[in-house]
Formats: C-alpha cells, sequence, structure tokens
C-alpha cells in the first residue's frame, strides 16, 4: 500500500483509481464523447439485450461520470449539460417505434418521459462531480493578497495584509500608527 504525502496510508482503491486514463477533453469533445458512446452502447444494448432500460440507465450513470471526469476545468459547466443529450442520442435505438418518423419521435419522446430517472440521476452524477472538481480548484488558487506579502511579520493585519490597508483588507484609510512611547 502506498503512503500519502502526509504520511497516511493511500487505499489500494484509491491507488486503482489513478492507473486509470485522465484525458482532459474540452467542453464540446466532452458532448461529443458523451452522445457517441451512449449511442453505440443504445445499438450494443438494443442488438444484445433486446433494449434493456435497466442495462442502459446503469451504462448512462457511468458515462455521465466518466464525463465529468474528463472535462477540462475550464469546461466543468459542460457536463451536466452535455450528458442530458448524450441519453437523448442515445436511447434512439432502444426506444423502439414503428410507423415512420412520427412513430420513432413518439417513441423516442415516451422512452425520454419513462426513464426520467435515470436521466436526472446521470445529470446529479455529473452535475455533483464537476461541482466537487470546481470547489476543490477553487480551494487549490491562492488568494492574490496572500502573494504581495513580505512574509510573517508583514504588519499589524497578520500575513495577509497590504501596505496601507486596513487589517481587514478593505483598505479606506491611512495604515495604523503605532502609539509614541
Amino acid at each position: 500500500m502506498g503512503r500519502a504525502p502526509g504520511g497516511r496510508p493511500v487505499p489500494p482503491v484509491v491507488l486503482a483509481l489513478r492507473r486509470f486514463p485522465s484525458p482532459r477533453l474540452t467542453g464540446l469533445g466532452a458532448g461529443l464523447f458523451a452522445s457517441a458512446v451512449m449511442l453505440v452502447l443504445g445499438f450494443l444494448d438494443r442488438l444484445l439485450l433486446d433494449g434493456s432500460p435497466i442495462v442502459y440507465g446503469l451504462l448512462f450513470l457511468l458515462v455521465s461520470a466518466l464525463t465529468a471526469l474528463w472535462v477540462r476545468t475550464a469546461d466543468l459547466v459542460t457536463a451536466p449539460i452535455g450528458v442530458p443529450i448524450a441519453f437523448a442520442v442515445g436511447v434512439v435505438p432502444i426506444a423502439g417505434g414503428t410507423g415512420g418518423l412520427g412513430g420513432q419521435a413518439m417513441a423516442v419522446v415516451t422512452a425520454l418521459a419513462v426513464h426520467a430517472g435515470w436521466l436526472y440521476g446521470g445529470t446529479l452524477v455529473a452535475g455533483l462531480i464537476a461541482s466537487v472538481r470546481k470547489v476543490r480548484e477553487m480551494g487549490r488558487r491562492q488568494p492574490p493578497a496572500a502573494r504581495m506579502t513580505d512574509g510573517p511579520a508583514a504588519g499589524p493585519g497578520g500575513p495577509s495584509s497590504v501596505a496601507g490597508e486596513a487589517p481587514g483588507g478593505r483598505g479606506g484609510g491611512s495604515p495604523r500608527r503605532r502609539p509614541v512611547a
């Protein structure tokens, strides 16, 4: 078992997950990835399992998670937007429908309504993963005021105060004066 930088042992599951590929897709690329994969999975589900909605829904949850994990940090907002579109694209082969284009369209709309739970679940998975990634990214950023300090003894306001700024970081006044002894 490996060790984390803090000295804690890293669980084997985490070590296994770190070995997975970590591509960084653009927003458009993530949407295209999810749509193409769901279309292929829809055709495979129709061919092998006669359009099982449970299998399709579980695979959609997996694709939603992968899409949210593999999208670039700058494009995180696109993950929860692209996966419902991918669900709709992939449900076309398993929807059934007869009677031409109108019958097929009605079957797709019906399938989307009947399987809305899977659709909402996958969107929620993508949204949660994207939100957690965004919060972690914001936590890694250092505030600009902290970079402008001279060190731990930067002044009466603590390490984050800037010269000429009040201790609360609001500026607006002259610097504090020390009492004359």
